[in-house]
């Protein structure tokens, strides 16, 4: 049904089909042109990092990019966490993508063995994102306020999944 491939250069374009209004409702709305190329050169050198995935995610078999799924490292009420992030075009929402690249991102961080758990921090209002944490047996720890870009505080469900057990 999909893969997950690393971001290239070459994505720019599907970064820019995930910055639409719809898509960025939930998110304090577009980014500008510069902000949009800044992040696609931070995703494009992430490759090469340890401390983020960033990943498109392409609906088999017809090779089509239909978004993307992340996670990278942060400390969250003091504690080394991973934290993960998706983007579904709408196009292709609905039909189960976003929960199976989510769960596909969950398996490559558990590999990483970097942190025990992962965090997801929709707004609560993004139903269909509530919906994928709660699909994939994440536990909600309840509302927080986020801030998603910076300076953008919303308020946001805390969604944790253990990935292994703490030692």
């Amino acid at each position: 049904m999909i893969q997950l491939e690393p971001w290239t250069d070459g994505d720019m374009p599907l970064l820019v089909r995930l910055n639409a209004p719809e898509m960025t409702e939930h998110l304090g709305g577009p980014e500008t042109p510069e902000q949009l190329e800044k992040r696609h050169r931070r995703y494009v050198a992430a490759i090469d990092s340890d401390a983020a995935r960033i990943f498109k995610v392409v609906l088999l078999p017809e090779g089509v990019p239909v978004g993307g799924v992340n996670f990278w490292e942060r400390e969250w009420e003091g504690e080394p966490v991973l934290e993960m992030g998706w983007g579904i075009l709408p196009e292709y929402q609905g039909r189960g993508i976003a929960s199976a690249a989510v769960a596909k991102a969950i398996e490559q961080a558990r590999a990483t063995s970097r942190r025990a758990t992962i965090h997801a921090f929709p707004s609560v209002d993004n139903a269909a994102s509530n919906a994928v944490c709660r699909k994939l047996g994440f536990e909600l720890l309840g509302p927080v306020e986020f801030e998603y870009p910076k300076g953008n505080w919303a308020p946001s469900n805390d969604w944790r999944f253990t990935l292994r057990q703490y030692t």
